[in-house]
C-alpha cells in the first residue's frame, strides 16, 4: 500500500498555517488525534490513579495503556516503561541511581557524537562517584562513530556505555548492536538515547542491544515528556531516591509525583497515530507499527535525497557529515551568511529550518561549528516534494 501523504497531512491541524517545516528534529507537529486525546483526559473526570471511584479507574488505564503504546512501539514490556518530565531529567535520574554502585576506578563511556543530554548527566554522576569518564570520539569529516571507536575505550572496568542511535545534529546512526556486543563483552550497560532515531525508523530494544533506551514522545507526534525503558527485572536492581511512602514497585518508583495523565493520553494517541500511518488495519498494534515505520523510512529517503541533492547544487553550501546510514537529517552551512541569517531568511519565506547546535555541543565543536553550528534541516512524515523545494529555494536565494 503507498504511503498516502494526502491523508498524513489532513490529519496535521498546523500545516493549514502553509509554513513548510523542517524542525521535527526539535519537535514534530501533532495531529489532531493527539490534542484531542490531551483535551479529552484533562476535562474528564479524572483523580490519582486507584480501583474506587470512576475518576481513579480512569487514571490508572490511561498509564497502563500508555505502557503498553510505548511498548509496542519499542518493542519492550510494559512493566519496564517509566515516564518522566523529559528525556534529559530521566537520564540524569538514572545516572545518578546507577552511579550508586560505582566507585573509584570503575569507568563510564560518552561519545562525542551525543546530545548533551546523554552525556552531563553520566559525567556528572562519575564525578560524583569518583569514576573515571572515558571518551569515544567519531570521524569528523564524516560524522560517523564505529564499533571500533568505543572498543577502544572500554576495559574490564567499564560500568556504562552512553551512546545515541542517531545523531540529532548530524544524523548518523551508529552500529548499536555492534557497539552493545563489545560493551556487554567487558560487562557494561548500554545506555541508547533513541530521541533522534524513533520517530525515523521501527525500534527493538531487543535487535539494539541496549539494556536502557529514552525517548521523547514529542519527537513522534506526543506531547512534551519523556520515555525511559529497561527490563523490569533490571529496573528492580536499581534504587533511586524516593519519598518514603511511595511504592517502590517497578516501574513505578522511578516516576516522582503524580504522573501527568493528559500527556500519558496524548503519547498512547501519538502511538496508534503512527501505527495506522502504514494504512494498516490488520495485526497487532506492534505489527502495524513495524509496517508504519518501515514506510515512513522509504518515504523519508526519497524526500531526502532530493534534498541532499538540491543542496549539493547550491554552490555555496557545505553539508556537514557524509551520506549513508543516518536519519533524514541534513545540516549545512552557506557561505557568507551566518547559519541565524539562513534561519531569518527561511524563516521569512515560511520554512522552518532552524540552526543551532541543538544541545549537540561535542559534535558540533568536533566539527567545527562551535555553538553557533549550522543551518539542521529534518524531513518528516508531513514533509512532501513542494516542501523540499520551497526550502532549496530558500537556501539558494540565500545564498546569492
Amino acid at each position: 500500500m503507498p504511503f498516502d501523504i494526502a491523508q498524513v497531512r489532513s490529519e496535521f491541524p498546523a500545516l493549514a498555517e502553509g509554513v513548510a517545516h523542517f524542525d521535527g528534529p526539535g519537535g514534530s507537529q501533532v495531529p489532531r488525534a493527539v490534542g484531542q486525546a490531551v483535551a479529552e483526559t484533562l476535562c474528564s473526570g479524572i483523580a490519582n490513579r486507584g480501583a474506587v471511584t470512576a475518576a481513579e479507574r480512569r487514571a490508572e488505564a490511561v498509564v497502563t495503556g500508555a505502557r503498553a503504546a510505548v511498548a509496542d512501539l519499542l518493542g519492550c514490556r510494559p512493566a519496564g516503561v517509566v515516564f518522566a518530565r523529559s528525556m534529559t531529567q530521566a537520564t540524569y535520574d538514572m545516572a545518578r541511581a546507577l552511579a550508586k554502585g560505582w566507585s573509584g576506578g570503575d569507568e563510564v563511556v560518552v561519545t562525542r557524537l551525543d546530545h548533551d543530554a546523554n552525556i552531563r548527566p553520566w559525567v556528572a554522576a562519575a564525578e560524583a562517584a569518583g569514576a573515571t569518564v572515558r571518551w569515544a570520539d567519531f570521524d569528523p569529516g564524516t560524522g560517523r562513530l564505529t564499533v571500533d571507536d568505543v572498543a577502544a575505550v572500554l576495559s574490564p572496568r567499564t560500568r556504562l556505555v552512553a551512546v545515541t542511535a542517531a545523531s540529532n545534529l548530524l544524523g548518523t546512526r551508529p552500529d548499536i548492536p555492534a557497539v552493545a556486543a563489545a560493551a556487554h563483552a567487558v560487562g557494561a550497560l548500554v545506555y541508547v538515547d533513541g530521541v533522534h532515531l524513533t520517530p525515523h525508523a521501527p525500534v527493538s530494544m531487543a535487535d539494539l542491544g541496549a539494556d536502557f533506551y529514552a525517548c521523547s514522545p514529542y519527537k513522534f507526534f506526543g506531547p512534551h515528556h519523556g520515555v525511559l525503558a529497561a527490563a523490569p527485572e533490571l529496573l528492580e536492581t536499581v534504587h533511586p531516591d524516593k519519598l518514603q511512602p511511595s511504592t517502590d514497585a517497578v516501574p513505578e518508583r522511578f516516576e516522582l509525583g503524580t504522573l501527568p495523565y493528559e500527556l500519558l493520553a496524548g503519547t498512547t494517541a501519538a502511538v496508534d497515530f503512527a501505527a495506522a500511518l502504514g494504512g494498516s488495519r490488520d495485526g497487532s498494534r506492534r505489527t502495524r507499527l513495524l509496517d508504519s515505520m518501515r514506510q515512513v523510512e522509504t518515504y523519508e529517503a526519497e524526500l531526502f535525497a532530493r534534498l541532499l541533492d538540491g543542496l549539493a547544487a547550491i554552490g555555496a553550501v557545505t553539508l556537514h557529515g557524509s551520506p549513508g546510514d543516518r536519519t533524514p537529517t541534513a545540516l549545512f552551512s552557506v557561505a557568507g551568511r551566518s547559519p541565524q541569517e539562513v534561519y531569518e531568511h527561511l524563516a521569512a519565506l515560511g520554512v522552518n529550518a532552524p540552526a543551532g547546535s541543538f544541545y549537540a555541543i561535542e559534535p558540533a565543536r568536533r566539527i567545527g561549528l562551535g555553538a553557533a553550528g549550522a543551518v539542521r534541516a529534518g524531513i518528516s512524515p508531513y514533509n512532501t516534494t513542494d516542501d523540499v523545494d520551497r526550502l532549496l529555494a530558500g537556501v539558494a536565494s540565500a545564498a546569492r
